[in-house]
């Protein structure tokens, strides 16, 4: 980065609140909030912590660490102050009388990566409909006054008060954008009825935001999603076929990076993008092995795929970044594992048997005889099935093949009558 680059960052205070005895945890999450601050092109000068039994309802912080917090913005000349939390409008209100530095939050820091990431129209509308209802209720001056307005004279037209109607046009703009992300929610059931219907299998990747998804995808199946060692660098979940080494043909999908104490806002906002989870037959949970929190990390994706109850889709975890693996890394999954660096491609290749291995458990066994004369049959056979055994049989002019097929699928329906 050249000097000019680093002059122009701006300059942030980060203020977290410790309310359990839960230290590490803490200590995570600030450092997890100066990656933030860092990935949403911010410079870190200075960090302000305090622990209390529970958080202060009128400035999130006690009277004395807020005036400790003036002096600080005052003597670093610091632009903005990141809370570790989300704060409440009237948390924020106060919290500005004093302080002489825009003043945002955890959620506002995250919106705001994610607008600079949203690469789709969806993404994109996704991003500015969490924004707005992160805001609606955080516009200044709400109150009792506002119930006197919308009806009678001197409150019509010209007359109405500022705040109310941008109000009002925030509330018509998400209104336009949840009708818009319905045509695009049915567009992509469409797409995925039609996916259930020919039976494709389907892989989805998740894990913790920067573990390594897109790079990994990209070279499953020779993708362009956007890869960067970023937090979220990936919003738009992307999908592309996967050729499986028997020549099984499947589906992955690529999804946004989970995070530790995500707004909820934003797991509504990207409720499609994590609806292609839900429709997996598979899921590739990434763990990255060279950070220190990988178990954090695990637990934190656990939680969240729980919460979206996924929990009980097969699952494979993926350990990745082998070649830089932390010192003190040991696996705690209990579900099967691959350990590898994405950029490897024998790992990569090893990886691809491991999924085969797993879909095997998941499919029922077939032996059959097939006719020369059924060159569709053969040709669905590699590449609908996992074909283990295929040999030619000149005498009977037969094909002799033995692999593995999804039960639910049409073709397994289609073996029956050439069954050994």
């Amino acid at each position: 980065m050249s000097l000019e680059q680093q002059e122009t960052k701006e300059k942030v205070i980060l203020v977290g609140c410790q309310t359990d005895d839960e230290d590490a945890r803490f200590q995570y999450s600030m450092e997890e909030l100066e990656s933030l601050t860092d990935t949403a092109q911010g410079k870190t000068v200075a960090t302000l912590v305090q622990k209390r039994e529970r958080i202060h309802p009128a400035t999130y912080i006690g009277k004395g660490k807020v005036e400790e917090l003036q002096t600080l913005v005052e003597e670093l000349e610091a632009d903005i102050v990141i809370f570790n939390d989300e704060l409440s409008p009237s948390q924020k209100r106060n919290l500005a009388l004093g302080i002489e530095a825009r003043i945002i939050d955890r959620t506002q820091l995250i919106l705001d990566i994610f607008a600079t990431r949203a690469r789709s129209k969806e993404g994109k509308l996704q991003v500015e409909l969490a924004q707005l209802q992160y805001l609606l209720p955080r516009l200044a001056g709400q109150g009792t006054a506002l119930s006197r307005l919308g009806a009678g004279i001197g409150t019509r037209g010209p007359g109405e008060t500022k705040l109310e109607s941008d109000r009002r046009h925030i509330r018509r703009r998400i209104d336009d954008i949840k009708s818009q992300l319905s045509v695009i929610v049915q567009h992509r059931e469409r797409y995925r009825e039609r996916r259930k219907k020919n039976k494709t299998f389907q892989v989805a990747i998740v894990g913790y935001t920067n573990a390594g998804k897109s790079t990994l995808f990209n070279r499953l199946s020779e993708a362009d999603s956007y890869e960067e060692n970023q937090l979220f660098a990936t919003l738009d979940p992307m999908t592309r076929k996967l050729i499986l080494p028997s020549g099984f043909l499947a589906l992955i999908t690529d999804t946004v990076g989970f995070i530790q104490d995500l707004p909820t806002a934003l797991i509504a906002a990207f409720r499609s993008t994590l609806e292609e989870v839900k429709e997996a037959d598979l899921l590739l949970h990434v763990v990255d092995m060279s950070n220190p929190d990988y178990y954090q990390h695990e637990k934190t994706v656990q939680k969240l795929l729980e919460d979206l109850e996924v929990k009980d889709i097969p699952q494979i975890t993926v350990y990745n970044k082998r070649d830089i693996k932390h010192p003190d890394f040991v696996p705690t999954s209990d579900t099967p594992t691959a350990f590898i660096s994405a950029f490897d491609e024998e790992d990569r290749h090893a990886l691809k048997l491991r999924i085969e291995q797993v879909m095997m458990d998941m499919m029922e066994p077939y032996k059959v005889e097939v006719p020369s004369t059924e060159g569709k049959l053969l040709s669905q056979l590699k590449n609908e099935t996992i074909l283990r055994e295929l040999s030619f049989d000149e005498e009977k002019e037969l094909y002799r093949c033995r692999g593995y097929s999804l039960q639910d699928h049409g073709i397994t329906g289609q073996l029956q009558k050439f069954k050994v």
